[in-house]
Order: C-alpha cells, then sequence, then structure tokens
C-alpha cells in the first residue's frame, strides 16, 4: 500500500527519489523519508509526517548530495502517521537505513527477543524492528550484509518488499520481495528502485519483477544479481515494459479521477481493440480459446475480488450464468481465504484485481490452485503478481489508472468478462448467431455512447451543488444495475464521506424504506430494460414517503421523468451492457460532490490504490 523508490547510478539521487514519490502518491500515504549516502559518505535521514511537498521543505537547506539512496511513502499499520513511525528506519549501529512495506507479523516476538540484546526501539512500527533484527545479526556474526538479510528473512512471518542501505558500502543496495511488490529498473550503469513501474518508465523501460523470497543485490558497476535464501544465484527475467509518461500526468484536467472518468470511451475501445469482430460475428478472448476445454467442461466458476472488482464480478456472474448456463459464485477475497472453501479439481477461480497485487486476492489464489482450481486473471497493470501467479487470464488495457477511487478500471473489468462470458458462450454454442449480433453492434456503440453519458456532466455537477449537504444516500438498482447502484454507493463513500448504501431495489420495502423522508436523496438507476415497471413501483413507493429521488433513465423517459424530482438521461443500449453506461453519471456525481466538498479527490483519507497488505 505504501511506496518504495530507489536509486543507485551517476546521477543526482533524491530529484529521482523525490520524483518517483510523487509519481507513487496515488497509491495513498500519511508520511514520507528519505535516505542517502552522501558525497561525504554520510548517512542522511530526513522524514516528515504528511505530503512528499513536505519532505521537500524539510530538505530545502539540508544535504541531499549522493547517487544512491532510498525513499518510502507510508500508509500507516503498525503506529500512528507521525514522522517517528515514517521510514526509513535506521538501525542501532547507525549504518543501516531500511524501508518496507507490507507486515511483519511476528515483530513482536523478534522484538522482545532484540529487547534482551539490549536494543531500544524509538518508534512504534515492525518495520524499525526489521532493521534491528538485520543489524544485530549482521554485527553479531561480523557478517556481511547480504548475508545478514537472507538470515533475518528466515525469521520473518509475513509479507515485506525492502531496501536496505549500509553506510560503510556506498555502492550496494539490497532489495527482498515477498507477497508485497516490487520492480527493479535496469538503466546504463543504474538501477532504479520501486513499488510498481510508474516511477521507473520516465528512466529505463527495462525491468525485472522480483519473485517471493528473491533477493536482489544491486552494485555499481555490477550486472544485477538475485539469490534465494540460499544464496543460490537465480536466471533473471528482463522484461520490457510499454507505459506512456503521458498517461501518468493529469493532462490539463483538475484531478486524475476525472481525468480517467473522461478517458473511459476510448479505454473501453482499447480493452476491444483486436477481441471484438462486429464483421465476423465473433468475439475472442485468447485466454478462452487456448483454455477452452477447460473453460466448457467447469462445474462452476468463483469470482474472487475486494472492492469495486467484487462489484464488477456480480455483473460477471449475471453474463457468465445468462449466456454460457454455467453456475457461478461471486466472493469476497478475504473472506474466502479464510472460509474453508470447498474449491478443488473441476472449479475455474476468475480473480480481479486492478493492480493486480491486492494481497487478499493473491492469498485467495493461492489458496485456490493449491486446491487444484483452474485460475484465471483479470488485471490492468501489466507484469503484477496476478498474472504471474493465474494459469491463464485478460489484461483488461485501460492505462495507469492513478486515482485512488476506481473508475475506468470498473468499466474495463465490465467489458472483459462479457467478453469473456461472450467468447465462452460462442464456444459452447449457448447463444445464438441473432442474439450475438445484437450485443456485438451495440458493444462496438459503446464508446460512442459512452461519450454521450459523458455530456451530463455539467448537469450533474450543477445538480451536485444541491445535495453537498447530504449526510446519507441510498442508491437503488435492479438485474445488472443492482451492482452499479454499489459501485456509485462506494464511490461516494471514498472520495466524499459521505454515508452512502446500494441496495437491490426490491429489498428497499424489506427495510431501507424507513429511512426515506425529505432530506434522503435516493438515486434510482432506472433505464428501460426487462424490470423497468418494477423500478417504476420502488419510485412511487419513496414519492408517496416524500423522499427526493434522483434517476438515471433512458433517453425519451417519459414516465419515471415525470416523477422523480431530478433526471439524468442517457442512450438506450442492450440491457447486459447497461452498466458501462449507467455507471457514468454515478462516478461524475460522487466527484464533482468531493470538489464541492472541498474535499482531496484522488487521495481521499485512510485509503491506498493498491492494498498490499490485509
Amino acid at each position: 500500500m505504501c511506496g518504495i523508490v530507489g536509486y543507485l547510478g551517476s546521477r543526482d539521487a533524491f530529484p529521482i527519489l523525490i520524483k518517483g514519490l510523487k509519481r507513487l502518491e496515488y497509491r495513498g500515504y500519511d508520511s514520507a523519508g528519505v535516505a542517502l549516502i552522501s558525497q561525504t559518505n554520510h548517512l542522511n535521514v530526513y522524514k516528515v509526517k504528511g505530503k512528499v511537498s513536505g519532505l521537500e521543505q524539510v530538505t530545502e537547506r539540508e544535504d541531499t548530495s549522493g547517487t544512491i539512496g532510498i525513499a518510502h511513502t507510508r500508509w500507516a499499520t503498525h503506529g500512528e502517521p507521525s514522522q517517528v513511525n515514517a521510514h526509513p528506519h535506521v538501525s542501532a549501529s547507525g549504518q543501516l537505513a531500511l524501508i518496507h512495506n507490507g507486515i511483519i507479523e511476528n515483530y513482536n516476538v523478534l522484538k522482545e527477543k532484540l529487547e534482551k540484546k539490549g536494543y531500544t526501539f524509538k518508534s512504534s512500527t515492525d518495520t524499525e524492528v526489521l532493521v534491528q533484527l538485520i543489524d544485530y545479526i549482521k554485527e553479531s556474526g561480523k557478517l556481511d550484509l547480504l548475508t545478514a538479510v537472507r538470515l533475518a528473512l528466515r525469521e520473518v512471518i509475513g509479507a515485506y518488499a525492502l531496501a536496505i542501505l549500509d553506510h560503510n558500502d556506498p555502492d550496494q543496495i539490497i532489495v527482498a520481495r515477498k507477497s508485497s511488490p516490487l520492480v527493479i529498473g535496469i538503466g546504463e550503469n543504474e538501477f532504479f528502485i520501486a513499488s510498481d513501474a510508474t516511477p521507473i518508465v520516465e528512466f529505463t523501460d527495462k525491468v525485472v519483477y522480483l519473485e517471493d523470497e528473491d533477493i536482489a543485490i544491486l552494485r555499481r558497476g555490477e550486472p544485477l544479481k538475485v539469490v534465494d535464501f540460499s544464496n543460490v544465484e537465480l536466471n533473471l527475467e528482463v522484461q520490457t515494459i510499454e507505459l506512456n509518461l503521458g498517461q501518468l500526468e493529469k493532462g490539463g484536467y483538475p484531478h486524475f479521477m476525472l481525468k480517467e472518468i473522461v478517458e473511459q470511451p476510448d479505454c473501453i475501445q482499447d480493452c476491444m481493440r483486436g477481441r471484438l469482430h462486429v464483421e465476423d460475428n465473433n468475439v475472442i478472448l485468447s485466454a478462452i480459446i487456448d483454455h477452452k476445454e477447460k473453460l466448457i467442461h467447469a462445474k462452476r466458476f468463483i469470482i474472487i475480488a475486494c472492492g469495486t472488482s467484487w462489484h464488477a464480478g456480480l455483473i460477471g456472474r449475471q453474463l457468465i450464468e445468462n449466456y454460457c448456463r454455467i453456475p457461478v459464485q461471486v466472493e469476497y477475497a478475504s473472506e474466502f481465504r479464510y472460509s474453508n472453501p470447498v474449491v478443488g479439481e473441476g472449479d475455474v477461480v476468475i480473480a480481479i484485481s486492478q493492480s493486480g497485487e491486492t494481497a487478499d486476492t493473491l492469498a485467495a489464489v493461492e489458496l485456490a490452485r493449491n486446491r487444484g482450481a483452474f485460475i484465471y486473471g483479470i488485471c490492468n497493470a501489466v507484469g503484477s503478481s496476478i498474472p504471474r501467479s493465474t494459469d491463464t487470464g485478460s489484461y483488461i488495457h485501460v492505462g495507469p489508472e492513478i486515482g485512488v477511487a476506481s473508475t475506468k478500471a470498473f468499466t474495463g473489468q465490465v467489458t472483459v468478462l462479457a467478453m469473456l462470458a461472450l467468447t465462452l458462450a460462442t464456444v459452447k454454442g449457448s447463444i445464438s448467431e441473432s442474439e450475438l449480433k445484437e450485443i456485438l453492434e451495440e458493444f462496438q456503440a459503446i464508446p460512442e455512447k459512452m461519450k454521450k453519458a459523458l455530456e451530463t456532466n455539467d448537469q450533474i455537477a450543477s445538480l451536485s451543488k444541491i445535495f453537498t449537504y447530504a449526510r446519507n444516500f441510498i442508491y437503488l438498482g435492479r438485474g445488472y444495475n443492482y451492482p452499479v447502484a454499489l459501485e456509485g454507493a462506494l464511490k461516494l463513500k471514498e472520495i466524499s464521506y459521505i454515508h452512502a448504501e446500494g441496495y437491490p431495489a426490491a429489498e428497499m420495502k424489506h427495510g431501507p424504506i424507513a429511512l426515506i423522508d425529505t432530506e434522503m436523496p435516493v438515486v434510482v438507476i432506472a433505464t428501460q430494460n426487462s424490470l423497468y415497471e418494477k423500478l417504476l413501483s420502488n419510485v412511487q413507493e419513496i414519492k408517496a414517503r416524500k423522499g427526493r429521488v434522483i434517476a438515471i433513465v433512458s433517453e425519451g423517459d417519459d414516465t419515471i421523468s415525470k416523477i422523480a424530482d431530478y433526471c439524468i438521461e442517457l442512450p438506450k443500449t442492450v440491457e447486459p451492457l447497461d452498466p458501462l453506461l449507467t455507471t457514468i453519471p454515478l462516478q461524475l456525481m460522487a466527484y464533482h460532490i468531493a470538489v464541492c466538498k472541498g474535499k482531496d479527490v484522488d487521495q481521499p483519507r485512510n485509503l491506498a490504490k493498491s492494498v498490499t497488505v490485509e
């Protein structure tokens, strides 16, 4: 969840580290710090509670020289956000500085052991325990840093991505990874370290993704070396990344979130490119074709995900069951992994994650794979852990998503799930050619219809000013739009901090209707589909209790539009593709309400983009 950056080469490290931390701000954090070995061979460590900009201010008159350094943005797990708890942490000897993502689960046991050896601790963090453990092993055994790191990590239970400097060796950084992402960039006689590729792409397109229990040695003037815990050298797989630097900038928009909402038509076009073939009445995901026997004969699909990805999974369930006639269940990854699930051979597990690094989803994948299930990944981040841990899968290809509140990743996931269902249905013969033709033609038209949906922006911006006062919202939908209601409520909670709940519209009368009064805004997704008449009844029930209704309706609606207080019209499409349009006004509404309330839209409090700890 935190951000790691490191540099070793011939350039000044500090500007590279600061720029890298800013690239990683989207991951969410509450403090920042940097460690450098200066030109005069001093270990300089600077830390602040708050933003990277504060770190820049603190270091304006400090010595930030040096061509080797590590930097970090922290999202608090052990110990409150503070300067003392911020990374890097320095060993008792003053020789080692360490940054760390993840959680050391047995840190209390290790801490007690070290306290008996005379060590004292300044912070409340598990990370300080780790650096003191490495220091103790190194000093007591008169060992080199690599050996001390290898031996220390054998005692550690938990997850980590770490980088460590030794003041006595200004030409080396040791990095290691287990269950937390870490990538190394290889340049001309220089190395870059980061939690993901975004801080690296400006400098090199050659990267190595570390695997679990890999330890890498970055030494000035030498090739990259990776070993395991037994010091056995491992083969390197250097990959070339393709990432447009312009995608990491706001491009004139006030926030990344708005930029990413507006990008969705182009992103969905990219997601469909090469896969959707309207002229041949065909849709092809190569992963489905390559593994069609496994998928056709699956006894069931189990979709595992968290947050927004879980909502996409709920839509995926309806798509797969409707067109493929295979039973599907959708599970929160965090609950699945601890429920002793009945899963094994014959099951297909679909793991959905924007980052590809979600800790709970990764753990659920490992559990399912160990029990014999076939694993299909749906991710956005190329080269991330989930694609490397699954049997096959599909990327959503929507480009980097910087805003913490997911927008284009959600519609990308729904798009891939729809293509998955249609490809599998075609292979199975469970969909007629005429029905497939109708859906594919509508699919092809979706990007243009999304652009039309985005034209509601000004209307929604004006409407949002009315509802900044609200302390609660209810979102209602049915069928394919019920998960959209959940997603709309989540977006509002995430960035405006207004309490909101999504419900299947029919469930309103089973409890939530008690909340309806003149102060309760109710967002109803009521496009003209097979459940339209049912939703009309729900709107009438709300109005009978003086509720305020914001209705998402189809163009030309002349019934609900006469009853609702406010209406937002969208282009018509086929029912299974409705979520790709209905989600857009809900994203815009959450965005504009948050802006009106003066909230930090791209980096909402307490949230992180990539949840790499439980």
